[in-house]
């Protein structure tokens, strides 16, 4: 039965939901039951350490008695420390040489295997490339600790069989990091080697064989055809590469524990951890982690923004 208004005016209907209404919703909460896993991850490991640290890089905490706001003290301390920009230093440093040695020697890999006719062969070389990578960083830098190491390590020896001295590697400011460096490569130039790979089964066939069909060589067709249809994989290999080898800290703190020699080897995370977990100057520290977030989060868009000029999509 309907109802009418004093004046005679049928009031609106109510608006009824709609067939699919219920089973919309029903999707929505399935969606969002799926989601809330990787959701609560986010929140506890990924977000809320970084509020935490962006509210701590105020205080001064030694994780013992209750912090202390200290407004900017903490940045300022920053400016004045002479010990961050070495570590800084050495971190760009790093990164810049992971960034080239990881582009052209994952580069170069793939293009070698990518020509191999024999297909097992294919496989073992892919397999005995990429399996360094999955080795825990701890076996990789015991490893190469003992193997570098001047007095008792085989490469030492070897190199004395040919007239060779080995360098004192990790006890040499001139030599530490270099070690490290490349120690790196040989640990994780298998997973630019796996994208190199992937990239050069995008390059169209066609280009590369109309290209030849001009008369091109085959250093040309790389330059021309190979490498600009690359060109998005590589970007993609740069920032990754640059990430991962800006927060470097395990193969400094195992095979040189306090920095090396100098701090020649002394990265920021290895300062920030010495800073938060070794001083307990977890105010210092938070503000260091904030350093380290601003300094990726900056180069990644310069690196976008440079991408527009030599990042070819088809």
């Amino acid at each position: 039965m309907t109802t009418t208004s004093p004046d005679g005016a049928r009031p609106a209907a109510a608006p009824a939901a709609g067939p699919g209404g219920g089973a919309r919703r029903r999707r929505d909460l399935v969606g969002w039951a799926f989601l809330s896993p990787a959701l609560l991850l986010f929140l506890v490991f990924v977000a809320g350490p970084f509020v935490a640290a962006v509210v701590l890089s105020f205080y001064s905490w030694d994780m013992l008695t209750p912090p202390r706001f200290d407004g900017v003290h903490n940045f300022t301390a920053m400016v004045r420390d002479p010990l961050l920009y070495k570590a800084l230093g050495n971190t760009f440093l790093f990164a810049l040489a992971s960034v080239v040695t990881h582009l052209v020697g994952g580069l170069l890999l793939a293009l070698g295997v990518n020509r191999l006719v024999n297909r097992a062969l294919s496989y073992f070389v892919r397999t005995a490339v990429f399996f360094p990578f999955v080795i825990s960083w701890a076996a990789v830098a015991l490893l190469w600790k003992y193997l570098l190491d001047p007095t008792f390590g085989i490469v030492g020896h070897y190199l004395g069989q040919v007239g060779l001295s080995a360098p004192d590697w990790f006890n040499d400011p001139g030599w530490a990091l270099i070690g490290i460096i490349g120690i790196d490569w040989w640990h994780t130039v298998g997973f630019t080697f796996v994208i190199m790979l992937a990239g050069l089964q995008t390059v169209p066939r066609q280009l590369v064989e109309a290209a030849r069909c001009d008369g091109a060589s085959r250093r040309q067709v790389l330059w021309h055809v190979t490498l600009p249809a690359m060109s998005p994989t590589i970007f993609f290999a740069a920032v990754v590469t640059f990430i991962g080898a800006f927060q470097i800290f395990d193969p400094m703190q195992i095979i040189t524990p306090q920095g090396g020699p100098d701090n020649a080897t002394l990265s920021i995370v290895m300062y920030l951890y010495q800073k938060g977990f070794q001083s307990f100057q977890a105010g210092y520290a938070s503000a260091v982690s904030l350093l380290v977030f601003l300094v990726m989060l900056l180069v990644t868009l310069l690196q976008f923004w440079g991408s527009r000029k030599w990042v070819h999509h088809q």
